[in-house]
């Protein structure tokens, strides 16, 4: 009976044991302060708009007046049906507390806008607010310091922004930012943003394209295509940088195509209030509107929109993606980007509660594409062409 007593005691403290729950190591929290950090959370932020309902910026920036040689600027480009900023409150909320004035261009009416017209509608807005803002003493933009964050069809508009800065009269960015970028059209005719010229960014910027590695072959072809045609830029000048998934710990790290989102609803633009729409005036015909099928969402981009909706945001923002801009922000404005490849914090992930690491970014430089030199022509000389060609010997 005594036998009989210990085994079932033995039998019912496995199952016990069995039925405890496993506390797994948790993911590193965001830094206290410094890149990617909280920063200081008494500061508040201004929530603004400029434009017009169908033609919105918003603008974002701490509260108090902005120091003497102004805010340095970033200009956020959306996801392709995320005009809303919503999405990315969390990012923009750290931009801000680290003292950027933040510009959300609305350059897509949904259901309204095609791709093909999204770079043009982006660089009016643009300026258009920068020259709003040039007078304001809270919001002072400093145009020197201007850096482009794009996220998915946002990089490719990105790029035509920095390609096309001086034509356009906008400022040159110092730092383009171009995170898991798509929607790049394959020909002026296809679906997706056309490309302009990008050997005309100007060789001082700073082009760093980040992709995850989930979903990740074609955020890679357009990330390095993007590096490539930014010909004017030096290697020395352009990363391209692979956030890795982690599954060490719970929650585990996804570095999806939508992973950049960290939603705050503060930041959603339908209680920002807009300015109205100026009047029509009775006399004047409405603008001609004609429909195509690439203002609708394909069934991908939906899919990816709702993902990019319900984004938390983790280790892989501040560590991977926010904690990585700040860091090229402050080598694109300091002028030497060889402090950013240098630095042993580009690729730290810091480590999880029980001491592993997490997995480190992968950085690469890319390397230079030199042109195919031209073989020269073949020239025969008169005996060359007059001479008959010698007969094969036959071998017995």
């Amino acid at each position: 009976m005594r036998l009989k007593a210990c085994l079932v005691l033995g039998v019912s403290l496995v199952v016990a044991s069995l039925c405890e729950p496993v506390l797994g190591a948790t993911p590193p929290a965001q830094p206290a302060d410094g890149p990617g950090g909280v920063g200081n959370r008494s500061l508040s932020i201004v929530k603004r708009a400029l434009g017009r309902p169908s033609a919105a910026t918003f603008v974002f920036y701490s509260a108090g007046a902005a120091p003497a040689e102004g805010r340095p600027v970033v200009v956020f480009l959306h996801a392709w049906g995320a005009p809303n900023p919503q999405p990315y409150g969390a990012w923009i909320e750290h931009l801000a507390r680290a003292g950027y004035l933040v510009l959300f261009p609305r350059f897509q009416e949904v259901n309204r806008t095609r791709p093909a017209d999204a770079t043009a509608n982006a660089e009016k807005l643009v300026k258009a607010a920068l020259a709003d803002l040039e007078s304001d003493p809270d919001a002072k933009p400093n145009p020197k310091r201007l850096a482009l964050i794009g996220h998915l069809a946002g990089a490719p508009i990105a790029a035509n922004l920095a390609a096309d800065a001086e034509s356009s009269g906008l400022p040159a960015p110092r730092l383009v930012f171009a995170i898991m970028p798509g929607g790049i059209a394959s020909d002026p005719k296809s679906r997706g943003v056309v490309l302009r010229d990008l050997s005309k960014i100007a060789p001082e910027t700073l082009v760093i394209t980040v992709i995850g590695d989930r979903d990740a072959r074609a955020a890679d072809l357009a990330a390095r295509r993007l590096l490539r045609e930014s010909s004017a830029v030096a290697p020395e000048r352009k990363l391209f940088i692979r956030a890795l998934s982690d599954d060490h710990g719970f929650p585990s790290l996804t570095a999806t195509l939508t992973s950049p989102g960290a939603v705050d609803t503060a930041y959603d633009g339908g209680a920002i209030k807009l300015p109205p729409e100026p009047p029509r005036d009775p006399k004047q015909p409405p603008a001609p509107f004609k429909w195509s099928a690439d203002m609708s969402l394909s069934g991908e981009q939906t899919t990816l929109l709702a993902q990019l909706n319900n984004s938390r945001a983790d280790s892989l923002d501040y560590l991977a993606y926010w904690k990585t801009f700040d860091l090229a922000a402050a080598a694109a404005f300091g002028g030497d980007p060889a402090t950013l490849k240098v630095n042993p914090r580009l690729s730290d992930m810091e480590r999880w509660s029980d001491g592993w690491p997490v997995k480190r970014l992968v950085v690469e430089t890319p390397r230079a594409t030199a042109a195919p030199a031209a073989a020269a022509p073949v020239v025969p000389t008169p005996a060359a062409a007059t001479q008959p060609k010698p007969k094969p010997v036959r071998r017995p």
